[in-house]
């Protein structure tokens, strides 16, 4: 039974999913762990609850129900496209609030109308709380992972440092570190003298051959770690990460990218100027961009409640392109979020490529700004 109550909002929520053909389905408390550590990312995974099996198998309390709901998606060997709703316990350690709250949400699965399924998550998550909190005026952060991979890679860094960079989007603090690392470069020290010289040559074949003669001296077997091929291009990228440096101009290009913050209405004009001051070609990311403000716009969805932030992003490793969140004006709690995340359902095991969006609400939340109306 639930430790704690669902909120006298629940069917009304309920009512919502179904006038917008959203299959409701529920998933496990008791979860396997592999996919949130190996997905979810670094926030997630020091929040959650563990506990293992009478074999050994890492488990835990389900922490959210993005990964659980594709879990069952492709259990159930289910055809797209294909919505589902949910609403239950979580459980995860929170800086604010119970660890132990309900969850409700949509998950969208296998539309490959991008623009219009974007369009109809963040109009879906909206339009439900804007019924759930009358009279209240929200106010929506949009954000983009796809353009910022794309400012990246348009910079022309090395491989390693984009998918540093990448992987830091959305948190300020770490992706300011890694900014610091690369206008002032840490060269990698504390190298045996022979390996510091022959990964310094580039000589691959004779760096392999000295870590494998090490490794036979010291008894380090491969079964429990890298092989010497595999350390050796790790010790390659490192000094090829090291010695990178970026130069004034793009690192002011990066700054001015990361300042950006505008209405939504003037986003796709203010990514536009931006990449032409700088020369940069955003492509298909910035097409797609404009593509799903034009289709929240024939929506329907009020625009000037909505904000495109740059910098923003979620603290889950899964997401993909677009990344959102709604609190009510004036407030900072975060009501609604969510995000596309066309790459999870394959490192899931889905055999082929499914995207998908979706959103969460935080009840409790919610039940606060009621009780405050």
């Amino acid at each position: 039974m639930p430790l704690i109550n669902l909120p006298e909002f629940s069917n009304d929520l309920i009512a919502e999913f179904v006038e917008r053909n959203a299959e409701r389905i529920d998933t496990p408390v008791i979860q396997p762990a592999e996919p949130f550590l190996d997905i979810a990312g670094e926030d997630l995974r020091r929040r959650i609850f563990m506990t293992e099996s009478e074999t050994g198998a890492s488990l835990c309390l389900r922490p959210e129900f993005t990964i659980p709901v594709c879990l069952r998606h492709i259990e159930t060997a289910t055809g797209t496209p294909k919505r589902y709703a949910y609403l239950g316990e979580v459980f995860r350690q929170r800086r604010d609030g119970a660890n132990e709250f309900y969850q409700a949400g949509i998950e969208d699965l296998g539309d490959i109308d991008l623009s219009n399924a974007d369009a109809r998550a963040i109009g879906d998550a909206t339009g439900i709380l804007a019924r759930l909190l009358p009279g209240r005026r929200l106010s929506v952060t949009l954000g983009d992972q796809a353009v910022f991979e794309a400012v990246v890679q348009a910079l022309g860094l090395p491989l390693g440092w984009q998918k540093r960079l990448i992987h830091a989007f959305g948190n300020m603090t770490q992706l300011e570190a890694l900014l610091a690392s690369l206008v002032s470069p840490q060269f990698v020290t504390g190298l045996d003298d022979d390996i510091a010289r022959l990964v310094a040559s580039g000589d691959e074949q004779a760096l392999v051959a000295h870590l494998e003669r090490e490794m036979q001296k010291t008894g380090y077997s491969t079964n429990a770690g890298r092989s010497a091929l595999e350390i050796a291009r790790r010790l390659k990228e490192k000094l090829i990460l090291s010695e990178t440096r970026l130069d004034d101009a793009a690192f002011h290009v990066l700054e001015e990218f990361l300042s950006l913050d505008v209405p939504l209405v003037n986003a796709s004009a203010a990514l536009s100027g931006f990449a032409d001051a700088a020369g940069l070609k955003l492509g298909n990311a910035l097409s797609r961009f404009n593509g799903r403000v034009a289709a929240l716009s024939n929506a329907g969805v009020d625009l000037s409640c909505l904000d495109y932030r740059a910098a923003f992003g979620r603290p889950l490793d899964y997401y993909t392109g677009l990344v959102f969140e709604v609190t009510v004006e004036g407030s900072t709690a975060v009501l609604a979020g969510g995000g596309r995340f066309d790459r999870l359902l394959t490192f899931l095991g889905a055999t082929d490529r499914i995207p998908a969006v979706g959103f969460s609400f935080w009840l409790d939340r919610i039940e606060t700004e009621r009780a405050a109306a």
